[in-house]
């Protein structure tokens, strides 16, 4: 159900998308009335979240029934704990085909009441709110002039990052989130020296119910988006390889390696970030992970140009490594929700050099016989599909694989590919499932359908 209007983009922006989503080959294939809908469907999609969170269970550690089980008595006791206005049950599912996935349905859009006395939030922290959070200090950007402890309150995105910090009234582009209490005055937001932490606001009437997982099975439920732990199984890491994550911040790609490993192998994770490189290692000790070895480099870098070369950390050897993750760079236009992207079109298009230069990397480092996979999370051509042909053209030891699991749709048709070649390809579209959002359809169902835009191709190096 749409009740947020599209995503808000730069005019230049929205016209390259359509152009995108119209291009010829969609056109001679699906017709002009279809291709229009879709591209509509997908800047509407983009704006809501989609209908159900999706937890990695962290197998390596306990089994699947337990953890389900535990995380039940734990949003439960989180519930019973909390001053909710109303009480909702939580249904916990497992993913059919995804044996570590775990599915929580999101009831929303319901029907509450926006409020006079209002507290504005950046749109990052918006969307995090319509994902189940609460609303942490930092988010804050305007709150009534008097606000105290205690006071019920609407909270709005600012959607286009117009309300100046400290504003006691915004009437800029907005959008309802949800009601909430305030546990913090306002003083103490806007008039101290030292930057306050903590929840700002809780969260008892959220346009999106779903559950808060702050605090919740830290090392045995981690939140990702399904198709991010799709391409952990599309790599299909081994015991006892030594794999490459190549930007790999904050880490939830590379634990999901190690786990699937059973963490008998190797798992090198490189990041140019120092404090996203210390968020990974964070999450490997958290998860009991031994066999991932983090390194602040710039991944580009990353061949030594002395084949003999036998140091422990990057740069490496040419074909160091048995299977190489790529999860590039990109515009990330397939994020959910997202009311407003205020990138340039400059912007947008910036990230496909970085892709190739990755690319030449990621197949100098690969061993013969080894596996490659690329993946973004964003919607356009140039980052998917036109990369994969690039790719094939300019390393024809490269050839297409098939995925499993392929739960998402087949690639996307305009950048020359064959039928043959698509098929292999994943693209997780949500403006294709749009309409059957909300129906009695069984979840697992919709969740296949109803994820974030994401992309997927698997090479194998001859």
């Amino acid at each position: 159900m749409s009740i947020f209007p599209r995503i808000s983009l730069k005019p230049e922006v929205s016209d390259y998308l359509k152009s995108v989503f119209l291009n010829n080959e969609v056109l001679a294939a699906v017709g002009l009335q279809e291709a229009e809908s879709r591209f509509q469907k997908l800047l509407t999609c983009l704006s809501h979240p989609p209908s159900y969170t999706c937890v990695r269970a962290s197998t390596h550690l306990a089994p699947l029934e337990e953890i389900r089980h535990k995380l039940g008595e734990d949003l439960k006791k989180q519930q019973m704990c909390s001053s909710s206005a109303e009480e909702f049950s939580v249904q916990i599912l497992p993913h059919p085909r995804i044996p570590d996935v775990l599915l929580l349905p999101v009831d929303g859009p319901r029907p509450v009441k926006q409020l006079s006395s209002e507290v504005v939030v950046g749109a990052q922290c918006g969307s995090a709110v319509l994902r189940g959070a609460h609303v942490f200090v930092p988010g804050i950007v305007g709150s009534p002039k008097y606000m105290k402890a205690g006071d019920v309150v609407s909270v709005l995105s600012d959607l286009e990052g117009r309300c100046t910090r400290g504003a006691t009234s915004f009437q800029g582009k907005r959008g309802f989130v949800g009601n909430g209490v305030a546990q913090i005055a306002r003083s103490s937001i806007f008039c101290t020296d030292e930057p306050t932490k903590g929840i700002g606001v809780r969260m008892v009437e959220p346009l999106y119910q779903s559950p808060s997982f702050d605090g919740v099975l830290p090392n045995l439920a981690f939140l990702q988006n399904l198709p991010s732990v799709v391409v952990g199984h599309v790599l299909g890491p081994r015991p006892g390889e030594r794999i490459l994550d190549m930007c790999a911040a904050p880490g939830g790609k590379t634990c999901h390696i190690a786990a699937l490993m059973e963490d008998q192998g190797e798992v090198v994770a490189l990041d140019r970030v120092k404090n996203k490189i210390d968020r990974i290692r964070q999450n490997a000790q958290m998860l009991q992970l031994r066999s991932i070895k983090v390194y602040c480099f710039n991944s580009i870098r990353a061949v030594s140009s002395n084949a003999a070369q036998d140091t422990e950390g990057p740069p490496f050897p040419p074909e160091s490594f048995d299977r190489v993750l790529l999860d590039a760079p990109c515009s990330g236009l397939g994020q959910r929700p997202n009311m407003s992207c205020t990138w340039s079109l400059k912007e947008i298009c910036s990230y496909q050099p970085l892709q190739r230069k990755l690319f030449h990397t990621a197949v100098q480092l690969l061993k013969k016989g080894g596996v490659l996979v690329y993946s973004t999370c964003t919607v356009t051509l140039a980052e998917n599909e036109e990369q994969v042909a690039w790719a094939l053209e300019t390393f024809p030891c490269l050839t297409l694989q098939p995925q499993e699991p392929h739960i998402g749709a087949e690639g996307m048709l305009g950048a020359g590919l064959s039928p043959e070649q698509l098929r292999l390809l994943q693209r997780f579209s949500p403006e294709l499932s749009w309409d059957q959002t909300g129906t009695a359809a069984p979840l697992p169902c919709r969740a296949d359908g109803d994820t974030i835009g994401f992309f997927i191709a698997k090479f194998l190096k001859n």
